[in-house]
């Protein structure tokens, strides 16, 4: 078979996921960073303005794009015809320490959930690997610090971070209950503790403090001190305590995002517009979940996208909970919460994906992904050809992080032998020969 040709999709060895020896052991970062200096090429696959194309990668980062069979290069190769490419999807709103406990200490383990830095550690990486499944190649976690734990969770999602090192990017968010008062001021020193040992952003919850204003002001002073972005939880539901948030963040220079801001989305039309005119001069990023609430907030429902986005506030989607107690069926995928915005807010299917893709990584402080020569190879094939398709059955998905094929979720589906299924000429993913109704 020529080069220039696609490879079978079934060529596992193709496409960077052969079945590892286990003597080898775990992948480690050095075998990481080997893997994105290989060239790789994404053979076949279709770009949402309708090309069907050739992807070279190599070093992290997409080398060229041609059309389909011009790309001809030693080295492995993954067949994406039927698949539509795209920037691959971040999540800017993930909860790593609590993800995964909504069925108490797990499925016929009695007694409480455990926080044991070991088992909060098992339960960030395995809710990153499931996102990662997703096609989310970078998360940002808000971790809860203080309290009896102090910063053991902390330092259980920082362990977790450095394990998943060339698989997926996960950045923890220090997140304190109190700030101000007596009782709140061992939780700043905390704070700054947290920020020392690794935590990429500052948050909190500003509702659930007896002075939010003064909350607010002290996770921003820290955040202007140490250079970190600010993530706050936020209802949303009080307009003066918005208005303040904007003023407060407008000398904020690396960056202000609020969510999940349901409440906006309950005051009267006047106010909810004059605050999110406050938080558009101020450069605050909304980050709305559409999936559903998190821990830390009251409110219910999805922030006033409509309104937000008419004021030019800058929007991005995350998915919150992931089957915590606030809310018990979370998936976490950032498709969905795309779907949901399309479907329920009345984005065309462009706009709901910018939404977890170049919008929450704009947040995030990432460097942007378009599917050119130059950019960072971080992308995901999905099966389909339309992205309003894909984001209504979105099953099969290939992700790519850094330049290397690093999850992958085959589906197939096949309808049993009839006459109306043969007349309508139904596809069929499964191989010829095989399946439940193949007749062998």
């Amino acid at each position: 078979m020529p080069d220039s040709q696609p490879r079978p999709s079934d060529d596992h060895a193709a496409d960077g996921l052969e079945a590892p020896d286990p003597a080898d052991g775990p992948d480690t970062t050095a075998t990481a960073e080997t893997a994105e200096t290989s060239p790789l090429v994404l053979c076949g696959a279709r770009l949402t303005d309708g090309r069907v194309v050739d992807v070279r990668l190599g070093g992290g980062r997409i080398e060229a794009v041609g059309t389909a069979g011009s790309l001809a290069v030693p080295g492995a190769r993954v067949d994406l015809r039927g698949h539509l490419l795209l920037p691959a999807p971040v999540e800017p709103h993930a909860h790593s320490d609590t993800a995964l406990t909504a069925d108490g200490a797990g499925p016929g383990v009695p007694g409480p959930v455990s926080h044991r830095p070991q088992d909060v550690q098992r339960r960030a990486t395995e809710a990153a690997l499931l996102q990662l499944g997703h096609g989310a190649t970078a998360l940002r976690a808000h971790v809860r610090i203080g309290s009896v734990q102090g910063l053991a969770s902390l330092e259980a999602v920082l362990r977790a971070r450095d394990s998943l090192r060339g698989l997926v990017e996960l950045t923890p968010v220090a997140v304190p209950r109190l700030l101000t008062g007596v009782a709140g001021a061992d939780n700043l020193a905390m704070l700054r503790d947290a920020v020392e040992m690794g935590a990429a952003a500052v948050g909190g919850c500003p509702d659930l403090d007896p002075d939010p204003a003064g909350y607010a002001e002290a996770v921003l002073e820290i955040a202007a001190e140490r250079g970190r972005p600010v993530d706050l939880h936020t209802d949303g539901d009080d307009p003066a305590r918005l208005g303040r948030l904007a003023a407060l963040a407008g000398g904020v220079r690396s960056g202000v995002s609020l969510g999940p801001c349901a409440g906006l989305a309950r005051l009267p039309f006047p106010s909810a517009t004059r605050a999110a005119d406050q938080l558009a001069a101020a450069g605050v990023t909304v980050i709305c979940l559409p999936q559903g609430g998190c821990c830390g907030t009251e409110g219910r429902g999805t922030a006033p996208v409509g309104l937000l986005r008419a004021a030019g506030v800058r929007i991005a989607a995350g998915s919150g909970a992931l089957r915590d107690l606030a809310n018990p069926v979370g998936r976490g995928d950032p498709l969905e919460a795309a779907y949901l915005l399309a479907s329920q807010n009345d984005l065309p299917a462009d706009e709901a994906y910018r939404t977890v893709s170049s919008a929450a990584r704009a947040a995030m402080g990432l460097p942007e992904v378009r599917v050119e020569a130059g950019f960072p190879a971080e992308l995901l094939a999905v099966r389909g050809e339309q992205l309003s398709g894909v984001l209504s059955l979105a099953y099969s998905r290939v992700v790519i992080h850094r330049g290397r094929v690093v999850a992958r979720t085959s589906a197939v589906r096949e309808y049993c032998d009839s006459e109306t299924v043969a007349a309508l000429g139904l596809p069929r993913q499964g191989r010829p020969g095989t399946g439940l109704w193949s007749g062998t």
